[in-house]
């Protein structure tokens, strides 16, 4: 099941479509492969040194909006909350619970040796992710490092690299709109 999603993923990337597409079909094929209720990415806010949705899958706009999340939330290897409503490492637990999130697993993404930062599966059942779980989600994490990447060597002057407030639209824009006039 595992080998299969992520030969899905890299037949997106390998095609090189669109980064926000990539990114979006990872959360979705996460979330599906590991029977999850939702998935998110999150983003290393440079001038705030806090993380940012900039896109979602499975969690509702209450949920995402729920305060500013700490740096301290992306670790430098996976971490399980395995009880979300009352684990001190939760920083929200009372919305944890209102969104029915049991467990949270975060995974960092990292580039070039910086986390940037992280791949986020929500379950509404309590989770102990076997080895085979971490091994796919840190992998399914790399790939959407590799899409934020590829989309930055991309970017030029006149399309540049672009992270909406997605967590509002849980889209992720990659380049501004241009007008066609």
């Amino acid at each position: 099941m595992y080998l299969n999603t992520l030969s899905h993923i890299i037949k997106v990337l390998a095609a090189w479509q669109d980064p926000q597409t990539a990114v979006l079909l990872i959360l979705q094929d996460v979330k599906t492969a590991l029977e999850a209720k939702g998935s998110s990415l999150l983003m290393v806010k440079e001038k705030t040194d806090e993380l940012e949705v900039v896109m979602s899958q499975g969690l509702s706009d209450l949920y995402l909006h729920k305060g500013p999340v700490s740096t301290a939330g992306v670790p430098d290897r996976p971490v399980l909350i395995h009880d979300a409503a009352n684990d001190p490492r939760a920083q929200y637990p009372e919305a944890a619970a209102e969104e029915g999130i049991a467990s949270i697993l975060s995974i960092p993404i990292i580039v070039r040796k910086s986390t940037i930062g992280a791949l986020r599966i929500y379950t509404a059942q309590p989770w102990n992710p076997t080895a085979d779980d971490l091994n796919f989600t840190q992998a399914a994490a790399q790939l959407a490092g590799m899409a934020l990447e590829m989309s930055r060597l991309n970017s030029t002057p006149d399309k540049p690299l672009r992270q909406a407030t997605a967590a509002k639209s849980q889209t992720w824009e990659i380049y501004p709109a241009h007008d066609e006039g």
